[in-house]
């Protein structure tokens, strides 16, 4: 499938589902195609997320399925559709802490958590109301499953972050729960800056697929400057912050970038609140940002570049 010079090992793949909310913004779209380009992942499934708080034209109840779509339309454009399951996780974050919302997606991963016993990684990029939902459908999961969370914000306090924001009740299930748990908080995702110039150069020549991931970004910067009220977007520069679930599955086993600690409790206000009889979980401080980026403008330009 991919043009590559090389072979990643059986033994040195993981399996993974990824979970977007792919037409959130306009780095889902980055990180879901540097995913599928990656052979090291034994992708599984692709798991289509909400953003319900942020609805923009699609409606607070119509946002899991406009990433659904975009999920669609970027392995049509990879030259990859029909070649991984597409379900759609839940329309809006929990109700409390321990009521499930059973989509597709969440039964998805129950199933796909179940049905071997080396670990399944999933790789959330937004809101985890799937991944808490599985745990409430089936609580044996947190034994099988290895969760990496791009979401909230800087240690220790804590406070805003979009994809915690968007089901904070989702947090407390994963941080509370016994599944290993990855977090890439706020000031570690920002880490991923680009320019614009430099995707021009390095994303827009290679074939369909680099032409639309750079066009939406650009569309979506215009009307993002004129959307929002506040200093995000820049103008000229853009965050590809999601792109650091691929950086710790990535990172060099000997190279520790993150610490321990006792998983909090989140408050209303987004707040950590430590002190909880939680288990430990990762924290990351650094990412493998040079690496990473360069990594997908390879694997771009190998696969479809002129």
């Amino acid at each position: 499938m991919w043009k590559y010079d090389f072979e990643v090992p059986e033994n040195k793949k993981i399996r993974l589902i990824v979970h977007t909310d792919c037409k959130n913004e306009a780095d889902d779209q980055y990180a879901l195609a540097h995913h599928l380009m990656t052979p090291r992942f034994d992708i599984r499934g692709i798991v289509a997320g909400h953003f319900w708080k942020n609805p923009q034209e699609y409606g607070e109840l119509g946002t899991a399925k406009a990433s659904y779509d975009e999920v669609l339309k970027v392995m049509d454009l990879m030259g990859l559709a029909n070649q991984y399951p597409v379900l759609m996780g839940a329309q809006r974050g929990l109700e409390d802490e321990t009521t499930p919302i059973p989509s597709d997606g969440a039964k998805f991963i129950v199933e796909e958590a179940m049905k071997e016993d080396t670990p399944l990684y999933i790789a959330c990029q937004g809101a985890v109301t799937d991944v808490a939902s599985a745990l409430l459908l089936k609580p044996e999961i947190a034994e099988r499953i290895v969760i990496i969370w791009i979401g909230g914000a800087s240690y220790p306090d804590g406070g805003f972050e979009f994809n915690l924001m968007m089901d904070i009740n989702a947090a407390n299930v994963i941080f509370s729960s016994k599944a290993e748990l990855w977090q890439v908080p706020m000031d570690v995702y920002k880490q991923f800056g680009v320019s614009l110039a430099e995707l021009q150069l390095k994303v827009k020549p290679c074939g369909e697929i680099g032409k639309y991931l750079f066009e939406q970004l650009v569309q979506f910067n215009k009307k993002a400057a004129t959307t929002f009220e506040s200093v995000w977007p820049h103008g000229e520069l853009w965050g590809l912050g999601d792109q650091a679930t691929i950086a710790v599955l990535m990172e060099e086993l000997e190279k520790v970038s993150y610490d321990m600690i006792k998983a909090p409790h989140i408050d209303k206000d987004m707040h950590y609140i430590h002190g909880q009889e939680n288990r430990e979980i990762r924290v990351y401080r650094t990412a493998e940002t040079r690496l990473t980026l360069e990594d997908f403008f390879a694997k771009l330009m190998i696969n479809f570049g002129a």
